[in-house]
């Protein structure tokens, strides 16, 4: 009897008892790497990369294993995108507005000041046009992404000294992600790229007046309350920072259409995961951090609405200067549009009620 008749007549008992392993098991054994920005500390960022390795160890059945490296064990915490287009590893998981250098179009992947919140910019991935155009975009890269994580709302950052007016930012030496810090930079403040492992030392040193990271459970691993008390909010540049896995094009496309279901659905898996610590780690995080000391205040108004001119203003230039930027911001900004008018009416009036009732 040939193997088709077998498994027309036998049932999966009888499949397994005559040795004919399921679909899974007849796949090639596949190894990659991949490579991240965030520290192995933070067990929420670094995490969703272990949380997509093992969910595809799973499905897999061991067959597909992804093993996961911190920054500088294979290639520096930027560099990412470098190692994956050129096939140095097979996936990496990152931050796409860390590239903003390369393009500012790299800064929507993950979160523009004033941009979608965590919500809207899923919403616009997996149900508007936002996958398809940023496959496009990244293609030139060779690169295939999926969203990998959302850390939600962020927090303003923590400040030496207490941010009064406009005239404070002028001249703040500030630790601040990528694209946001064009904005900055228009405000008169001097932005900073550094790696979330290495914030805490400039911090301290006082090589930097200001830095932001991500909001309190992970601010508070990082220690950031014990060199500045001032502790702002909203972190108005990312209303809702999403982290992405990137995939060398080749390596992708040399899988079979059972595994790179299997990466999109890890992928998803992970996106969903991240988000969920986030949002149940951080108000326990934020009362340890207000008991410790830290001062938590709002933003003047007058420095958000300056923060908003310049934002508008920057997007209307690249807009005009930027094909690439101009193709993906136009459904964006159109898509945010829609999403403001629709949140106006639920969730934040749902949200404003809920967290004026006494509970």
């Amino acid at each position: 009897m040939d193997r088709r008749s077998i498994i027309k007549h036998a049932g999966i008992a009888g499949v397994l008892a005559a040795g004919v392993a399921p679909a899974v098991q007849a796949q090639a054994t596949i190894r990659w790497r991949l490579t991240s920005s965030f520290p192995k500390s933070l067990d929420t960022i670094h995490g969703a990369a272990d949380v997509f390795a093992k969910k595809l160890n799973e499905m897999s059945g061991g067959k597909f294993s992804v093993t996961v490296h911190a920054p500088g064990e294979l290639v520096p915490a930027l560099g990412v995108v470098d190692a994956v287009q050129q096939g140095t590893v097979e996936a990496g998981h990152t931050c796409p507005y860390y590239y903003a250098g390369k393009d500012a179009t790299f800064a929507m992947g993950t979160a523009i000041p004033f941009g979608l919140n965590s919500r809207q910019l899923t919403a616009w991935y997996y149900d508007g046009n936002g996958l398809k155009l940023f496959r496009e975009f990244y293609d030139q890269y060779s690169i295939i992404n999926f969203p990998g994580g959302n850390t939600g709302a962020q927090m303003g950052g923590w400040y030496r000294k207490e941010i009064k007016t406009l005239d404070d930012i002028k001249g703040l030496k500030m630790r601040i992600g990528g694209f946001a810090g064009s904005v900055l930079t228009r405000m008169g403040g001097v932005p900073q790229s550094i790696p979330g492992g290495e914030i805490y030392q400039a911090l301290e040193k006082g090589t930097i007046d200001a830095a932001e990271w991500i909001g309190p459970y992970d601010d508070e691993k990082l220690g950031f309350q014990k060199v500045a008390k001032n502790y702002y909010y909203p972190g108005w540049w990312e209303g809702g920072a999403q982290v992405d896995f990137y995939i060398n094009k080749a390596a992708f496309n040399a899988l079979s259409p059972e595994y790179k279901a299997m990466v999109e659905t890890a992928a998803s898996h992970a996106h969903v995961t991240m988000q969920a610590m986030y949002d149940a780690r951080n108000p326990a995080a934020l009362k340890r951090l207000v008991a410790a000391g830290a001062k938590v205040l709002p933003f003047p108004k007058a420095v958000m609405d300056s923060a908003f001119k310049h934002s508008m203003d920057l997007y209307k230039e690249l807009t005009d200067s930027n094909p690439h930027w101009k193709k993906i911001y136009t459904d964006y900004s159109n898509f945010r549009k829609d999403q403001n008018l629709w949140f106006r009416f639920t969730d934040a009036q749902f949200d404003r009620y809920m967290q004026s009732a006494k509970l």
